[in-house]
């Protein structure tokens, strides 16, 4: 029987098991998919599978630059202790090496590259899986590039925790790039300064203002007032420029970075599993559930 692509792809999704691996076990039992996949659990090959409905919400974050280069990205694991496994530590170096030098535009598109070793990423992310015994994704990266004249700015919390890149222009002091990182990493600015705001989210805040005002009993001739008040709070609440500097709290970030000549350009902010939805486990129902398969 042939072997299809469609085919080869449906047992690398059911096992997460290499391309060729997946040809060769279809090839061996002649297309017949159940069997290829006890043919791959047989040789060790399909230890991911089982892995594939997991929550890898734990791991790390890391930043790695190289000249006027840099990449940021998060690689996801399903417990604390493995992000601290050197082997999982060598993945997230090899993953960052790779993607700063291939720079490839999404993660889907980096899993299909080929990396030194002749495996793809993805491949290669499977082996660490078969190795570790845990659900990894590589969930997130950015590469970011400066000139002569900037600065990088590179923090990491908590050995790796919260991860944070910020671009100064005008400027080659990394020690203040960093300071503006730090900052970062502590108050979790989502925007460099008010004209990023789209306004659709500036006039949906105004809104919710104008109506907490009104509920609050405040005179309508008042509100207008109030809100824009209120507006410049949430203003110093989503964007760094705004905000009052961690390292001088009676200067602004804006005038820390105007002080040393410069401007910030941009900045990346990662935190593991922010965003990721986690199961919480039910101990005893876990434990019922075990029973009751006896």
């Amino acid at each position: 029987m042939a072997v299809t692509a469609q085919m080869v792809k449906e047992l690398r999704e059911k096992t997460g098991a290499g391309m060729m691996d997946c040809k060769k076990a279809l090839t061996a039992t002649e297309g017949d998919m159940d069997k290829a996949i006890d043919f791959l659990r047989e040789k060790g090959i399909a230890k991911a599978a089982n892995k594939a409905d997991r929550i890898a919400a734990e791991g790390l974050t890391s930043i790695v630059t190289a000249g006027n280069e840099a990449v940021i990205l998060e690689v996801n694991s399903e417990t604390d202790f493995v992000a601290k496994n050197e082997g999982f530590l060598t993945l997230v170096k090899e993953l960052a090496s790779h993607l700063l030098n291939n720079k490839p535009a999404t993660v889907e598109e980096a899993l299909v590259q080929t990396m030194e070793n002749g495996a793809t990423v993805a491949d290669h992310i499977n082996a660490a899986i078969a190795k570790i015994g845990e659900k990894l994704t590589l969930r997130r990266f950015a590469v970011v590039a400066k000139t002569d004249n900037d600065a990088f700015g590179a923090y990491l919390h908590m050995g790796g925790r919260i991860s944070v890149l910020t671009v100064l222009e005008g400027t080659t002091d990394e020690a203040a790039a960093k300071d503006v990182s730090m900052h970062i990493a502590a108050l979790k600015p989502k925007y460099v300064s008010r004209d990023q705001v789209s306004q659709e989210e500036v006039e949906h805040e105004r809104q919710v203002l104008t109506q907490q005002a009104l509920n609050e009993g405040k005179p309508a001739n008042i509100v207008e007032k109030m809100v824009e008040g209120r507006l410049g709070k949430y203003f110093e609440d989503v964007c760094v420029n705004d905000q009052a500097f961690v390292k001088n709290p009676d200067q602004k970030v804006r005038q820390f970075v105007e002080s040393k000549g410069a401007t910030i350009r941009e900045f990346v902010r990662f935190e593991v599993g922010e965003g990721i939805e986690k199961r919480e486990d039910n101990f005893a129902e876990e434990v019922m559930n075990q029973v009751n398969k006896q």
